[in-house]
């Protein structure tokens, strides 16, 4: 510091501000010169990002480079996830709260379909938003990608933190339902089948850039689109809607009306990833792999019906288990025509054609009528 001061006192360097900001003498600028050479325009602009270079993985190009666009679709899913934000303080929680603490308010069957649905539900999207902050985003060379990932998993948080907001608005046990996925069969049991591709994104040493490696990275996607958001969620989606419908815990049925709109986006990407990731590697989409994704897409829906016959032993709010195997069937045969494998239940229909409904982003009236809003983001500012 002393040495700084007398710098300073002597003139050694320009005052600005107190610091201290070195000339470069000629000799500098020769070295400079000697160590990196003198900077050619065209060398310049040679470097800037190409169209051609960029992909979705093992792409060549500047991943700091937004622009140009190559994947429009991408930027166009993250403007509309950024449109349509929400969080959970903003929903009113008293009618719930009220009904909650009324003993004769819910039958116990609904009490379980509330605390089972919580309890997968809080530790589930933490999984997706670790799958895609240390899994994901690092295998996806297009920045337009990245961008929408990087929303998505700020979306996971909002998500997690809903279901927070409704447990600690009910007063439930935490510790009961924090703890549900590894203490309730059901639960643990879509988790562990989930887990090991999480953790073949994650793994530190894992890279793309072999044929391996890359269709690892492509059964992986699927798993977390096709199953872990596009199934595994839908028949918590349709029990807390469904109690929504009658009237009932309408404010956490708001919230998951918001957080099913936010998946059907997240889904949607993932699939779209897919197929442009296939697009550009047509060599990873081999008859092995398409017979693999099937097996694991039946095992899903074994597994989410497992799930919907411990959280609804008896029928309840006009459902009952052998309705949701019927749309968990209608659901996998959906995923399977957006990823171009076959069908897998011939003749499987939809039993709730009215959760078509919420899924529709640009509804401005909320389904429960608890409030009307706009599902968009954005007033004016005042500059006064």
């Amino acid at each position: 510091m002393l040495q700084f001061e007398e710098e300073i006192e002597s003139g050694g360097g320009n005052k600005l501000s107190g610091s201290h900001v070195p000339i470069k003498s000629d000799d500098d600028n020769q070295l400079n010169n000697v160590a990196y050479g003198p900077r050619d325009q065209n060398d310049v602009t040679a470097s800037r990002v190409r169209l051609e270079d960029k992909r979705i993985i093992n792409g060549k190009a500047d991943v700091n480079q937004l622009v140009p666009f190559k994947y429009k679709w991408a930027w166009e899913k993250y403007l509309s996830g950024c449109a349509n934000h929400w969080m959970p303080q903003e929903i009113n929680m008293n009618r719930d709260i009220e009904l909650w603490k009324d003993p004769k308010g819910l039958t116990e069957d609904e009490r379980l379909i509330v605390k089972r649905n919580l309890g997968f539900f809080v530790t589930a999207d933490s999984l997706a938003a670790n799958n895609i902050v240390l899994g994901t985003y690092r295998h996806i060379t297009a920045p337009e990608c990245r961008q929408y990932l990087l929303r998505q998993a700020f979306e996971e948080a909002i998500h997690t933190h809903a279901y927070q907001y409704i447990v600690e608005s009910l007063g439930l046990d935490e510790s009961e339902i924090f703890n549900a996925y590894k203490e309730v069969d059901s639960i643990r049991a879509k988790d562990e089948f989930l887990i090991p591709f999480i953790e073949t994104l994650t793994n530190p040493d894992f890279k793309t850039g072999t044929h391996e490696s890359d269709q690892q990275l492509l059964k992986s996607l699927i798993v977390f689109a096709c199953i872990m958001e596009g199934l595994f969620f839908y028949v918590g989606f349709v029990q807390i809607l469904a109690l929504g419908r009658q009237n009932k815990m309408t404010g956490a049925a708001e919230q998951y009306q918001y957080i099913l709109r936010d998946e059907s986006m997240h889904c949607n990407f993932g699939i779209d990833l897919i197929n442009q990731l296939k697009l550009e590697n047509p060599g990873l989409w081999t008859e092995a792999l398409r017979k693999e994704v099937t097996a694991l897409i039946k095992q899903g829906v074994e597994l989410e019906y497992r799930y919907a016959e411990d959280t609804m032993p008896r029928g309840v709010l006009g459902l009952n288990a052998p309705q949701f195997k019927e749309y968990l069937r209608y659901v996998a045969n959906r995923r399977c025509q957006q990823i171009g494998i076959d069908l897998i239940y011939e003749g499987a229909a939809n039993p709730f054609p009215w959760m078509s409904e919420m899924m529709d982003l640009k509804k401005e009236r909320n389904f429960f009528e608890t409030r009307v809003i706009e599902y968009q983001t954005g007033g004016a500012l005042n500059w006064e």
